[in-house]
């Protein structure tokens, strides 16, 4: 009887070939998933509609608030101050009386230099007189020609002389004025440097108060000087608004105006200084505070817009992903030419009513089935503040 036995190499190769046609036999006609093209399921996406909008076109930037006028009072005699007529941090009125030296010394300067001048006017008079006698006896042969010269060379120089005191009475009455001081504005007082019973001198080191006028109030900040020629153009055919928003504020901004730009442009920064006035009723903007400035140069009629995250950046630059209608996504190149808020300008690319992908981006790829799982209502409506096309963040 003849028997054949496998050796352990040839049982390990049976073993093997056996194992890898059990899965075929058992798989009882099973189907497998469905798979989008190329075998990649479809990705999940959440799209958003191309919408056409009026952006406007501005410059964001940081703005320093400055009051509209600064006066610092100071005395411009020496005296003791006598009285304080206002309180530290109130409104002080046009011509209002805010404080009183002690006029005593220069009451007693007018009163001499009126006296002066009482006496110098009696005298020139008298020498008036005296030369009118003496060219009277000149005619008659009387007296000579010396005699009559130096008497009306005398009435010249007491005429002279009263002149001269009526000036000296009109100074000293100046100096006793200058012991009342007056707000030569309307503004807002700051803090009292020199208190009631202090000696202070004329135009003396510190001044006494500092008036600064907030209402109406400018506010200062800079572009970069690329801006410039866009600036000016705007500004010379139209009222450029601007607005302001405190730190920490993101909406209802102060609306103000540009009033000023300045000569040259800044050769350390690059930059070109810029003001605007603001009428500042309610007091929300005050001196040397920073803020969020916004210039509005223009708005750009029904522009293309997409929501910013829809804006992808690959090595042939910018494109979007576009939902066609058999729900694959597109890869379609666009050209963008300023933001807003969440709103991107699109130049060319894509056209209002055609469906963007701005979630979910990792599983797409171009030309791959997708699963629109959201739609991101629309943008919010146009409000001032942000960064506008042709503008751009300073």
């Amino acid at each position: 009887m003849y028997g054949f036995s496998l050796g352990p190499q040839k049982l390990f190769a049976v073993a093997v070939l056996l194992g890898a046609l059990l899965p075929v036999g058992c798989s009882n006609g099973r189907s497998q998933p469905a798979a989008g093209s190329g075998g990649r399921p479809p990705a999940p996406v959440v799209v958003a509609t191309v919408e056409q909008r009026d952006i406007p076109i501005q410059i964001s930037t940081i703005g320093n608030v400055e009051a509209y006028q600064t006066v610092q009072i100071r005395s411009q005699v020496n005296g003791q101050i006598e009285k304080i007529l206002f309180k530290e941090g109130e409104d002080v009125r046009k011509g209002q009386l805010l404080v009183q030296l002690d006029k005593r010394p220069l009451q007693a300067d007018l009163e001499k230099a009126v006296g002066q001048l009482n006496r110098d006017q009696a005298q020139a008079e008298n020498s008036r007189l005296q030369a009118e006698r003496y060219s009277s006896l000149e005619k008659d042969g009387v007296a000579s020609h010396e005699q009559a010269d130096l008497a009306r060379a005398q009435a010249k120089a007491d005429a002279s002389a009263v002149e001269a005191d009526k000036a000296a009475v009109d100074a000293a009455r100046v100096q006793l004025h200058y012991t009342d001081i007056y707000a030569p504005i309307d503004a807002r007082a700051g803090a009292l440097l020199i208190n009631l019973g202090n000696l202070v001198k004329a135009n003396d080191t510190p001044y006494l108060v500092q008036l600064n006028q907030v209402s109406p109030i400018y506010v200062t900040f800079s572009v970069a000087e690329t801006a410039l020629d866009q600036v000016r153009r705007h500004f010379s055919t139209s009222k450029l608004a601007v607005f302001a928003y405190p730190k920490g504020q993101t909406t209802n901004p102060a609306v103000g105006y540009l009033s000023f730009i300045d000569n040259g442009v800044d050769t350390t920064t690059g930059t070109v200084k810029l003001k605007a006035t603001f009428t500042n009723q309610d007091r929300r903007l005050w001196p040397g505070q920073f803020v969020d400035a916004v210039l509005r140069l223009s708005v750009q009629k029904n522009a293309t817009v997409v929501q910013s995250r829809a804006v992808q950046t690959g090595q042939q630059g910018e494109y979007v992903f576009v939902v066609t209608p058999q729900d694959t996504a597109q890869s379609r190149a666009v050209k963008t030419s300023g933001t807003y808020q969440d709103l991107t300008v699109v130049a060319s690319g894509v056209t209002a009513g055609e469906r963007v992908i701005v979630g979910g981006h990792l599983r797409v790829a171009p030309n791959a089935k997708v699963i629109v799982q959201g739609t991101r209502s629309g943008t919010q409506p146009v409000a001032p503040g942000g960064t506008a096309p042709g503008g751009g963040g300073s």
